[in-house]
């Protein structure tokens, strides 16, 4: 057997395979814990899973013949449980049965136990109870007519990363992810901003939806711990939103390179290192979940459609977005993975253009930009008569781009423009 890729028997690489699998038997999104290292009591109702014949070293273990041995065993117990078969068990009318714990061991070692719930809540429940009892679920088949009424219902009780989640519209996003019935980690800087924000959503939703975690996406050992977390808290990921971004205005002939590469290292390199770790983890669970179809999403600009007057380092890092959403996408659609971009207009109401000391429509009467411009409002008037639609963008208008993009299976590599006309497609 050739073994090009050597993976290190972690137990965050079985997790992933171990979603996978429920994700593709079942085509609906997990949680999966795993209990604490060193727990080695098998429940009685546990999956047993055996990766010793894919051990290959004493380091070392064959990831896709480990994941062979996973489908073979669950689909024996499967045929088990039911003589008639898993497929005539699907189709029943008392649901499928599936185990609610799975047991990887090395020969007779136990490598790591690991629980299965619907959600964050009932997971977590079952693993501190050592509840074994089976899951009984119906099969989650798509339906055959979609109802744009109910868009937001494809997020439902899938995991979700957003980055620059803790303030401004990451905050409206994780709210809205959440409120859509997704369980949602909350990246960012500001840890702080984060916990609040969490603590927020969790009180309002009466479960845990959202975890808060910090990040600092432009270092990729701050990157790659924040999914290692992330494994190691619910055992995959179904949708990345790589939305953290900075802004520094400034003239090409004015401007110093610090704030260039500030700038450029968050929205650019960041977003690189955001999709390489996101898709490394979406590459893993595919090997199980064949037929499951993961999102990164960028929420990249109207600036990286169109520039931006003085404003180069923002537009230039977004245009690069755009490119690598692209190049992105060709790379990973043989894994099931979409990579897009949504392309918001100016959010006239947000503390960035609205702040009453520091907003841009305060700057811009004061420089006198505007002519005639005597009031806020005028300045703010002026700038919605530029766009078609006459109003800025809200987070809602993003949430409805965002929906789509998860929907819809047959798009990747675009970058769809939210812009109320101000900026078109062609």
């Amino acid at each position: 057997m050739e073994r090009a890729e050597r993976k290190l028997a972690d137990p965050a690489a079985m997790a992933l395979l171990i979603r996978g699998l429920y994700i593709h038997t079942g085509r609906y999104p997990w949680v999966l814990m795993q209990s604490p290292p060193g727990e080695t009591e098998i429940p009685q109702e546990a999956l047993i899973i055996d990766i010793a014949p894919a051990r290959y070293d004493h380091q070392y273990v064959d990831i896709e013949y480990a994941a062979k041995i996973l489908q073979d065993a669950y689909t024996a117990w499967e045929f088990d449980r039911a003589p008639a078969g898993a497929e005539a068990l699907a189709r029943s009318e008392t649901g499928k049965k599936a185990p609610s714990c799975v047991v990887v061991q090395d020969a007779d070692t136990v490598q790591g136990v690991y629980w299965i719930d619907r959600d964050f809540d009932a997971a977590k429940e079952r693993m501190e109870a050592k509840n074994d009892a089976l899951l009984t679920e119906k099969v989650s088949l798509p339906p055959l007519g979609f109802n744009a009424a109910h868009r937001a219902g494809v997020v439902k009780n899938k995991i979700a990363l957003v980055t620059g989640g803790a303030q401004g519209i990451g905050a409206i996003i994780a709210q809205s992810l959440a409120a859509s019935g997704a369980l949602v980690f909350i990246a960012d800087r500001n840890l702080e901003g984060a916990e609040t924000l969490a603590a927020q959503i969790n009180a309002k939703e009466k479960r845990t939806a959202a975890i808060p975690v910090a990040v600092d996406v432009a270092d990729e050992a701050s990157v790659k711990a924040l999914f290692k977390t992330l494994i190691q808290n619910v055992g995959g990921l179904d949708i990345c939103i790589s939305n953290a971004g900075v802004l520094k205005a400034g003239s090409v002939l004015e401007q110093s390179l610090q704030d260039f590469s500030f700038v450029t290292d968050i929205n650019y390199t960041g977003f690189f290192l955001i999709a390489k770790y996101a898709g490394l983890l979406f590459r893993e669970q595919h090997r199980t979940a064949l037929h499951w179809k993961t999102d990164i999403i960028q929420i990249n600009s109207k600036s990286g459609l169109e520039g931006s007057n003085k404003n180069g380092a923002y537009a230039g890092g977004k245009f690069g977005g755009i490119g690598l959403t692209k190049s992105f996408a060709l790379e990973l659609a043989d894994y099931n993975i979409k990579v897009n971009a949504v392309c918001p207009g100016n959010f006239f109401d947000g503390s960035l253009w609205s702040d009453p000391e520091k907003g841009l429509f305060v700057q811009y009467l004061r420089a006198g930009k505007v002519p005639g411009a005597k009031h806020i409002a005028d300045v703010k008037a002026y700038y919605e008569a530029k766009v078609p639609m006459k109003r800025g963008c809200t987070g809602q208008d993003v949430m409805r781009a965002i929906y789509y993009i998860i929907e819809q299976e047959y798009e990747t590599g675009q970058a769809v423009p939210v812009t109320g006309g101000q900026v078109m497609l062609h």
